[in-house]
């Protein structure tokens, strides 16, 4: 079964075809830059183009960065304030003319790496972290989901919340070094590993790429592996998490 599955990220929108069982890409990602605005019909119109480019009639599965509940978006993240209170399954649906089930992106790549990756068979806690313009995180507990684990959000110092200070967004406006940008992110899985004492976390998202750069930087107790999709995850999950989650953005 071929599903699409699309990655909202803050810097890209990204789609691809997936299939449904093996967890496979059946096409190349394909990307826009996310709208500047970062405003709900903006970035809807970018999404019915990522459903247009694939010529696509079906459900869909989107990653969304940032708390969803019931499709509906509860926290702007690093999106327009706009965003609050949208119900994304339903504008997309309307922009689309497909049925949509958005989920937090961190979650959905947690779906991949569960389903297909290095989290599949795992029992226990099991964290994902995406590192992007923020840290996403979601939560599996003996395999089911535990939705919007959002461990980036956590206020650090005099930051509102330790994904400003984190980030790859930190990294690159800071001008960080690996090594200094590392010690801030082993700080951050020191405070996850704190709160919630997981069996295993795994590392993805765009910098997740840069792994052999950073890892060693990472001295918590808990053991913490690359996410092996790296930065297809986003869309692999999104795609897989419609068989498993509720559509919300029904066609009337």
């Amino acid at each position: 079964m071929e599903i699409l599955g699309i990655d909202i990220g803050g810097s890209g929108i990204k789609g691809a075809l997936v299939n449904a069982e093996t967890g496979e890409m059946l096409t190349e990602r394909f990307r826009i830059p996310t709208p500047k605005s970062k405003k709900p019909k903006d970035m809807a119109k970018v999404v019915a183009e990522i459903v247009d480019h694939f010529n696509y009639k079906g459900p869909v599965g989107c990653g969304f960065p940032s708390i969803v509940k019931n499709g509906i978006c509860k926290s702007p993240g690093n999106l327009d304030p706009s965003w609050v209170g949208v119900n994304i399954d339903e504008l997309f649906t309307e922009y689309t003319g497909q049925e949509f089930t958005v989920l937090n992106d961190a979650d959905a790549a947690g779906y991949a790496s569960m389903n297909y990756g290095v989290g599949k068979g795992k029992d226990g806690l099991v964290i994902m972290i995406t590192i992007g313009t923020g840290l996403g995180s979601g939560a599996f507990f003996n395999g089911v989901l535990i939705p919007n684990f959002e461990l980036g959000q956590i206020p650090y110092k005099k930051h509102k919340k330790i994904e400003k200070w984190a980030a790859a967004s930190a990294k690159e406006r800071e001008e960080l070094s690996f090594k200094k940008w590392g010690k801030r992110f082993n700080k951050f899985l020191k405070l996850v590993e704190l709160i919630v004492c997981p069996d295993l976390i795994i590392v993805g998202g765009g910098t997740s790429k840069k792994w052999e750069e950073f890892s060693h930087h990472i001295k918590i107790e808990t053991n913490v592996v690359k996410a092996e999709l790296m930065n297809h995850a986003g869309i692999i999950g999104a795609a897989v998490s419609c068989l498993r989650e509720q559509h919300h953005g029904h066609l009337h």
